[in-house]
């Protein structure tokens, strides 16, 4: 038996998220499905977190073991000729077995993409958020220092999050600018449900001045999520990377 690492990326479009639903299709459902067949029996995969319906991964990560006698450099292809059109495979390596997908991660990367484009691009509506409106890029930037650190994020995550310690750490936010879109990237060593679309959010009612960039203190402490501003739509959010130690 052997464990190996995949690094996917997956089309957010047509999935109501990561996580296996009742009825409903999922990446991991599918991924399952294509392994379990390969195997001829059931076969669970295990990945670095979840993402929610619409959103995106460039660089999620998975692990599973295997019994088969595939070399490691067959994996990739074999499994991309299997999987559909809105999933790819992008390298696979064999771990050691106490390698774990979700607990071993040190930091991860979301990316949130913005079209700020006077009318919205109809071959881009899946893939970034249209906001036409103008933004004060410099106040974003204020009260994006504002974040970086470790913090209690209760003000910034869904209320439907189970997990009772909210502290994380962000080690780097900022704000790029390419071409038509402006991105929002993150990078810290964890995420609460929803935290990256609520940030995204209150930071634009910044950009609009509804809300002042020193305000975000006062929600970092305040831990009461009805002061910061609303959840942005999941087609924007991107997982961009997930780091280990090696």
């Amino acid at each position: 038996m052997k464990r190996l690492k995949c690094t996917i990326a997956y089309d957010g479009t047509s999935f109501f998220g990561y996580q296996i639903q009742p009825n409903k299709r999922s990446v991991q459902e599918t991924v399952e499905s294509i392994l379990s067949k390969m195997h001829k029996c059931p076969i669970h995969i295990v990945g670095s977190g979840r993402t929610d319906a619409k959103v995106h991964a460039v660089g999620q990560v998975i692990h599973f073991d295997t019994p088969l006698d595939i070399a490691v450099n067959r994996w990739k292809k074999a499994l991309n000729s299997l999987l559909p059109e809105d999933i790819v495979v992008h390298n696979v390596e064999e771990v050691s077995t106490d390698f774990h997908a979700r607990f071993n991660v040190v930091k991860k990367e979301y990316r949130y993409k913005l079209s700020h484009t006077p009318t919205r691009d109809v071959f881009n509506r899946h893939y970034a958020y249209h906001y036409p409106y103008q933004l004060d890029l410099e106040s974003i930037k204020e009260a994006m220092r504002y974040l970086i650190g470790t913090h209690d994020f209760t003000s910034f995550c869904s209320a439907k999050t189970e997990v009772k310690d909210k502290v994380r750490t962000l080690y780097q936010v900022e704000l790029l600018e390419e071409r038509d879109e402006y991105i929002f990237r993150f990078v810290g060593n964890g995420f609460l449900y929803n935290m990256v679309r609520i940030l995204v959010g209150t930071l634009l009612e910044v950009g609009q001045g509804k809300i002042k960039p020193q305000d975000i203190q006062g929600m970092l402490l305040q831990q009461d999520r009805s002061l910061a501003g609303k959840t942005a739509p999941g087609h924007g959010l991107y997982l961009w990377k997930v780091t280990y130690d090696n």
